[in-house]
């Protein structure tokens, strides 16, 4: 489980593929997996905070 910059599209929807799983059965948080997922997630968010911003 490599985490890796989120850089463009194809990584962002790779991204998403890789998370899918955990949403359905959450790894504990401190395991391997769950430090996956809260490292994927926050990159998951930086990603769509700096391609999909909203302009209030």
């Amino acid at each position: 489980m490599d985490i890796k910059p989120i850089q463009n599209e194809a990584d962002y929807k790779a991204a998403l593929k890789a998370v899918s799983p955990y949403f359905e059965n959450e790894p504990k948080p401190g395991s391997a997996e769950g430090d996956f997922f809260e490292g994927m997630l926050a990159l998951i968010s930086a990603y769509q905070a700096n391609t999909f911003p909203i302009h209030m």
